[in-house]
């Protein structure tokens, strides 16, 4: 899997910041913080994963995807993507 060295980057800032925000709604639930900061720490984690998410997938569109449709591997490149997007629902 080819991802060049800024997606790179930006994959993995994105996952510091949501292990950052995670380790922080870890400590209010043991400090027994409202329960409305908590979930508004656990929304951004969630943002902060799809966002991870839309440049991984972007990602793998551009590369892995394109060239397996290069090759004549249609199907099973849209049937891999199609997957992901049901263990969604």
């Amino acid at each position: 899997m080819y991802r060049p060295k800024d997606t790179q980057e930006r994959i993995l800032h994105r996952l510091k910041i949501a292990r950052g925000q995670l380790d922080k709604v870890i400590s209010m639930v043991d400090k027994q913080e409202y329960c409305i900061d908590i979930l508004h720490q656990t929304q951004a984690i969630e943002a902060a994963l799809k966002q991870t998410d839309d440049i991984i997938m972007e990602n793998h569109l551009k590369t892995c995807t394109a060239d397996a449709i290069k090759k004549g591997k249609t199907e099973e490149a849209v049937g891999e993507i199609m997957k992901v997007f049901q263990k969604k629902k």
